[in-house]
């Protein structure tokens, strides 16, 4: 049997809750959306790449208000999560040309939240045939594109 070794996802496959830190709300706090990888932001709202994700062009876009829970959330922040999420499925649609879309929420651990304290809305691009030997046999994800090509790509095409 051969393995393939993912040190670098360790920290977050450990146990994520034992950082109390919110990614999001240190990546807006960063003001630095190259670095963080924040490729969109509205006024309720922004877009950022998941640094662990199961397809290229894989983004969440989170509310800037850290809220917990669905139901917490304003309305006015709801609304335009889902005109973002619209925006982001055509810009990922004409930059990627995927055959279907994933969009969801994990609330709580228990549902496959990685991030429990702060609601976001993963949108992810799909083919068919997108889900390979490798991740179900090996837990490994093969990604064709790197992040920074990514966060180019989707930057360019959410300006428009």
């Amino acid at each position: 049997m051969d393995y393939l070794w993912t040190p670098w996802r360790y920290h977050y496959l450990a146990n994520p809750s034992k950082d109390d830190r919110c990614i999001f709300c240190d990546a807006i706090a960063a003001n630095d959306d190259r670095q963080t990888l924040v490729v969109l932001r509205g006024e309720k709202n922004f877009v950022i790449l998941n640094r662990y994700p199961y397809t290229s062009g894989h983004v969440m876009v989170v509310p800037y208000a850290h809220v917990g829970d669905l139901a917490d959330a304003e309305p006015d922040t709801l609304a335009e999560m889902m005109r973002i999420a619209q925006r982001v499925q055509k810009a990922l649609a004409k930059t990627y040309r995927p055959e279907g879309f994933n969009l969801g929420m994990n609330l709580g651990r228990a549902a496959g939240a990685g991030i429990t304290g702060h609601v976001h809305l993963h949108v992810l691009p799909r083919w068919c045939g997108d889900s390979n030997f490798m991740t179900v046999t090996g837990e490994t994800r093969v990604e064709p594109e790197e992040l920074p090509i990514t966060y180019e790509r989707l930057r360019q095409a959410l300006a428009n």
